[in-house]
């Protein structure tokens, strides 16, 4: 038996998202970094990743967030709605 196969739309979701959870941890990496570097006295990665939150990583944050909750949604959708009925008797 094969295994069925996915749509190409949704290997490219899937690839799109891993891209952005890779983007979130480098970014959160990068942040923790920035904020031991203030506490030394360096201010420039700080001054860096304060530039690029608000086009950078504010909406990565959001779509890896809502990406989880369809994701939850969907499969609690599929299991109640797809459950075998257990009064069937076979």
């Amino acid at each position: 038996m094969s295994a069925p196969t996915e749509p190409a739309w949704k290997r490219w979701l899937d690839r799109l998202l891993m891209v952005n959870v890779l983007m979130v941890f480098v970014g959160a990496g990068v942040f923790a970094f920035a904020v031991v570097r203030q506490g030394q006295g360096n201010d420039w990665l700080m001054d860096r990743v304060q530039v690029l939150w608000q086009p950078l990583f504010a909406p990565a944050i959001s779509l890896l967030i809502m990406a989880a909750l369809v994701s939850g949604i969907f499969s609690w959708w599929k299991r109640r709605v797809l459950k075998p009925d257990r009064g069937s008797g076979s």
